[in-house]
């Protein structure tokens, strides 16, 4: 059976990655880009290059988008040129941007007007769950319609869990990025007690890594912190949208997320100093300014 015909709109850090492993699973691809490079990139992967969003729908029987806000995906599916103007009915949109749960509800609904399928499909896993094809999936929308695009995200994922209707998938990953941030602050509050009390940091992890507090922020991002390491996996300003969607979240539903709000200020206390592009692991930087102690890299860490 032939496989279908795929679009792929958004070719970032995630999105470049992920269409490579999708022609690596024998998917045809059409693809566009709002800058020139990621087209260049994926082009070069085998992927053939859309005029437009509408264009890239039009060629395509499942168009995957992987922008980076709701207004991002608003735009280029339901704007001018958007992928609602190509796309035929029976096709299916697969939306794996972390957005608005309400904005993704919003735009189900208008291309189901015109007969098209949507599932809200956001990732974990950050860029290298996407080099490696092991991200995990959390989906909404109609069953039906995952069970026929699963093979699809098996392609990019590994975790790939069907959560239920429309938005629902994006409720998920903004859950998810609960747990993280604050296992990102439990990781830089151990690193500074460790350092601060004259404890090797490093064997501080050596020793916790491997029991019940053990987790993937102080496994990858702790051992960064000490080499002195603030390259992105996943950019602070990134983090902080999906935080303000988190909250936003919350506050229709009357929620109080204490320790969310307080990682949305202290990255925001990085962000002051230019640093909404470095990693999320420089939330320490904030930690050190308010213990006036700097944890010192170490080239044998």
């Amino acid at each position: 059976m032939e496989k279908p015909r795929i679009g792929f709109i958004g070719l970032g850090i995630m999105g470049r990655p992920q269409c490579r492993n999708l022609l690596n699973a024998g998917y045809r691809l059409t693809i566009w880009n709002r800058s020139r490079p990621g087209i260049e990139v994926v082009v070069g992967y085998g992927a053939q290059e859309g005029a437009s969003p509408a264009d890239v729908a039009a060629r395509s029987d499942a168009t995957i988008t992987m922008v980076t806000d709701s207004p991002d995906v608003q735009q280029v599916v339901l704007g001018p040129n958007g992928v609602i103007e190509g796309a035929r009915p029976g096709s299916v949109v697969i939306d794996m941007t972390t957005m608005s749960p309400k904005m993704t509800r919003e735009i189900a609904a208008a291309l189901a007007a015109r007969g098209i399928d949507m599932l809200d499909a956001p990732v974990s896993g950050g860029e290298i769950g996407a080099i490696q094809g092991t991200l995990s999936i959390m989906v909404g929308g109609k069953e039906e319609v995952f069970n026929r695009c699963r093979p699809i995200l098996e392609a990019m994922g590994k975790n790939i869990v069907y959560i239920g209707g429309h938005g629902t998938g994006q409720t998920v990953k903004l859950c998810n990025q609960v747990v993280a941030v604050l296992n990102i602050l439990g990781m830089c509050e151990c690193l500074m007690l460790a350092a601060k009390s004259g404890v090797d940091p490093r064997r501080m992890l050596q020793a916790v890594t491997q029991g019940a507090a053990g987790s993937w922020m102080l496994t990858h991002l702790a051992p960064r912190i000490l080499k002195g390491d603030f390259d992105p996996g996943f950019m602070i300003r990134l983090q902080q949208k999906d935080l303000r969607l988190a909250l936003e979240l919350a506050d229709e539903i009357k929620l109080p997320l204490p320790g969310t709000a307080l990682m949305n200020q202290l990255f925001r206390a990085v962000e002051a100093e230019d640093g909404g592009d470095l990693g999320t692991q420089t939330a320490i930087k904030a930690l050190e300014k308010l213990a006036n102690f700097r944890i010192q890299p170490s080239t044998d860490s």
